[in-house]
């Protein structure tokens, strides 16, 4: 897999201990609507022991394989190198520089003001994601092609696939309810050898819906993750965003932010109802195709929706759930998966597809 020469690192954090990559991997309840059962990062989180994007970057390394980086660069309060990370081009094009470096990603970019996100976060969930898969498979991570992964809302991006096809070989479908995000997506995939027989996007032709209407029904999928829309409205985003730079303490009368500093369309940043709306549909809908996934999941950005998600899965009838935290820097996040396949299921489809 092609690499920088000397791996970047990340700034301005000090490297913290690793998480207790077992942490992730701790068997679940069994019964027949078992509580769900949480994992919790280390003492001091930080990113996951296998992720590629610990401590400082290594900026040199990185502008001498992606020379347009520096243009960007600046110094931040520390003196340490940096970029404005309150600048949508510095932002697009650092990820640019990151896939390059980290994942081999030749040709990458998005169209003006689609969601630019940060890729160690992104990374950290896909990481967490293979240990769930490793605590059903007595702590082996199943790789390659034999592992089909549905990333709901792809995205312009489409980092998921990008990253978990690099580090775990994985296929991948992208779905998305918008045609502009599909096609930057497939531009990225046709653009980067390799990847056309890897990731295969698909748009949900019924926008409203997430997997009714999308999916084939002879088709198996390993995990479906998702990063869902969090707000409720365009205006609770861009309020949203606001609050951060106040908190930040980048607020500056001189200084022009942008609304949204990472980008985003109104169908990747906010729904009808919000988070907690959408994932509730995520979680009526995969109770219609109980026996097609063998994981679902979905982050869930606010602690305080983790109660209705419990309670949802419970009424469709969840075998399993598992809460996972997760941490970058100040940064706390998680996800929630379930799956509806009793024990003995999970065992036929072990042998299945992953022998």
């Amino acid at each position: 897999m092609p690499q920088s020469p000397k791996r970047p690192q990340r700034q301005p954090a000090a490297p913290r201990p690793a998480q207790n990559p077992s942490s992730a991997a701790r068997p679940a309840p069994t019964a027949e609507r078992p509580a769900p059962t949480k994992t919790t990062p280390a003492e001091k989180p930080s990113l996951h022991p296998r992720n590629r994007h610990q401590g400082r970057y290594d900026f040199p390394a990185l502008i001498k394989s992606s020379p347009e980086l520096a243009a960007f660069l600046i110094l931040n309060p520390y003196g340490k190198q940096s970029i404005d990370f309150a600048n949508p081009a510095a932002v697009r094009v650092f990820n640019r520089a990151l896939l390059k470096a980290f994942y081999g990603i030749q040709h990458w970019d998005i169209p003006a003001n689609y969601l630019c996100p940060p890729i160690p976060g992104r990374a950290d969930y896909l990481h967490y994601l293979a240990d769930l898969l490793a605590s059903c498979n007595g702590g082996e991570i199943p790789r390659g092609p034999r592992v089909r992964a549905l990333d709901i809302g792809v995205g312009a991006n489409c980092i998921y696939p990008l990253i978990g096809h690099s580090d775990y070989a994985w296929q991948f479908l992208g779905s998305d309810v918008d045609p502009v995000a599909i096609a930057s997506a497939q531009a990225i995939v046709q653009s980067n050898s390799g990847l056309s027989g890897a990731i295969e996007l698909r748009l949900q032709p019924k926008r409203g819906q997430i997997f009714q209407g999308l999916l084939h029904s002879d088709e198996r999928f390993e995990l479906s993750l998702c990063n869902p829309p969090f707000h409720a409205s365009a205006e609770e985003a861009a309020s949203g965003s606001k609050r951060k730079w106040r908190n930040l303490g980048k607020q500056d009368p001189k200084r022009k932010l942008p609304v949204l500093n990472f980008g985003g369309q109104g169908a990747e940043l906010w729904c009808a109802g919000g988070e907690a709306a959408f994932v509730r549909q995520l979680i009526e809908e995969s109770s219609r195709i109980p026996q097609q996934v063998f994981w679902f999941s979905s982050l869930i950005s606010k602690a305080s929706n983790l109660s209705g998600v419990y309670s949802a899965l419970k009424k469709v009838g969840a075998q399993a759930v598992r809460t996972v935290d997760m941490a970058q820097g100040q940064k706390h996040s998680r996800f929630v998966a379930w799956t509806f396949l009793t024990p003995e299921q999970q065992q036929h489809w072990r042998q299945e597809r992953w022998k």
